[in-house]
């Protein structure tokens, strides 16, 4: 029997992705331009229906018509290069599913120039990591209804499933996978760096040690902080290191890596105009982190003026709840209200939701918090960014407090708290009647005559600020 859908690239994802959907029923035909990549999936198989292809041609013909072809390759070239490698052997009518975290206009592209040779497209976002690939990732699929309904059923059978269902949905036209999945990654960044910005003060203020944080976080994980982060956060304090035997957190080195959807989801937010700074700090946190050695020589020549503070334990660990709570809600409002305008700019046809919904299990932001935003959305369709609905503002008002004590005590004792900050800025900013943005159209108008508007009458105005000769 030919394989009902194929898989390109074998990396750990694409193998555990391939063994998800054999273990569904499916044949599954499988590459990799490394032959060694494949013999290590044929290891790990016992009754799945999986067929190994060492040629091209041979892993084309070894498929269904019309083909399903997904592929689990690195993003950029590779993708380009690998289509290119295809297309020779593609019908009309054939589907490519990019399982990668492509960049959106990448998708777009893609998409337009395949459809130009009758070949469809998918731009799906995978999210969960390793173990979501195998037991059940949150999918995120984008491009043409026709080209999701033909591997409908699979994606639904190998998604991950929550009490309201497949995490996975029909997410919108051409590039919206893939951009849901990037503003995924811009939520993750922020609500990673929030975590270890609490963490910091934990450990640095409070001076507590790493079995009595990760206790605290497991303790914060049974209620409304209920997340896979805050899960695998109290999980890694109680790693031992084999060789040392120390806690590993502390053995790690403080520089975070990015691959790029963290900075994507910037720009983007830049180009659309949304203000998304709790998930731009988030990044720029990981950025400065990788200047170790200037940090350290600093460190050693700007005295920290640190002032003799009473510290009440006990509230600071309520409030360092309660900011955390807030900061994550902050984060989620910015990513939505980002995916909502690049679902209007660009036609995208998105569902937010439908976004909370599928978001609920197997990707790597799923929280409890999400039946909450989801709750907020189905209210009024309008409240993109949440911040409209009584229920979003009494749930930031009772936290208020506490953001601006943690971050008060985090000032005193010099530990940095970007996304902390940002978030707490944001709500003020959002909520502000007044900003001082009218001096600095002045100013734009004093230097550059880039005109401005009045609070008391129609229309746009220049002034001559000083006599020209």
């Amino acid at each position: 029997m030919k394989a009902d859908i194929g898989l390109i690239g074998l990396a750990v994802m694409g193998q555990n992705l391939a063994l998800n959907i054999a273990r569904k029923g499916y044949n599954v035909a499988v590459y990799n331009r490394s032959p060694k990549r494949t013999e290590d999936l044929l290891k790990r198989v016992k009754d799945e229906k999986i067929t190994p292809a060492y040629e091209l041609k041979e892993f084309i013909d070894s498929l269904q018509k019309p083909r399903k072809i997904i592929l689990m390759v690195k993003a950029g070239n590779p993708v380009d290069q690998m289509i290119e490698q295809l297309l020779p052997y593609l019908e009309k009518g054939d589907l490519i599913i990019d399982g990668g975290n492509s960049h959106y206009l990448d998708t777009n592209r893609r998409l337009k120039e395949l459809s130009e040779k009758g070949i469809l497209f998918l731009g799906m976002g995978v999210s969960g990591g390793e173990y979501g690939a195998l037991h059940g990732p949150s999918l995120m699929p984008g491009g043409s209804k026709e080209a999701y309904e033909m591997v409908e059923e699979i994606l639904l059978k190998i998604a991950a499933k929550s009490d309201e269902g497949p995490c996975c949905t029909y997410v919108g036209n051409t590039s919206a996978g893939h951009f849901v999945k990037m503003v995924h990654n811009g939520i993750e960044y922020a609500i990673m760096q929030a975590i270890a910005e609490t963490y910091d003060i934990m450990r640095k203020i409070l001076k507590m040690d790493v079995k009595e944080i990760g206790d605290v976080f497991e303790n914060w994980n049974k209620g409304e902080l209920n997340s896979f982060l805050i899960e695998i956060t109290y999980k890694i304090m109680r790693k031992i290191d084999e060789e040392t035997g120390k806690p590993l957190v502390n053995l790690i080195l403080d520089k975070a890596e990015q691959k790029g959807t963290g900075k994507w989801t910037a720009q983007a937010a830049l180009d659309l105009g949304i203000p998304t700074p709790s998930l731009n700090f988030a990044l720029i946190a990981r950025v400065i982190s990788n200047f170790k050695e200037d940090r350290v020589n600093l460190s050693k020549i700007f005295e920290k003026r640190i002032l003799s503070v009473s510290i009440d334990k006990v509230r600071l660990l309520e409030d360092l709840e309660k900011a955390l709570l807030f900061s994550i809600f902050i984060s989620f409002s910015q990513g939505l209200w980002l995916i909502s305008q690049a679902s209007d700019t660009y036609d995208y046809g998105i569902n937010l939701s439908e976004v909370t919904r599928i978001w609920k299990n197997g990707c790597i932001i799923r929280a409890k918090m999400l039946d909450f935003l989801k709750n907020i959305l189905e209210e009024d369709k309008s409240n993109v960014y949440l911040l409209k609905s009584e229920k979003a503002l009494s749930f930031l008002k009772e936290k208020v407090d506490s953001v601006i004590n943690v971050t008060e005590v985090a000032r005193k004792f010099w530990v940095p708290t970007p996304v902390l900050n940002s978030s707490l800025d944001f709500l003020f900013s959002m909520i502000e009647r007044n900003l001082p943005a009218n001096l600095i159209q002045a100013q734009r108008d004093f230097f550059g005559a880039h005109t401005f508007e009045r609070i008391d009458k129609e229309g746009i105005f220049h002034v001559e600020w000083i006599e020209l000769d």
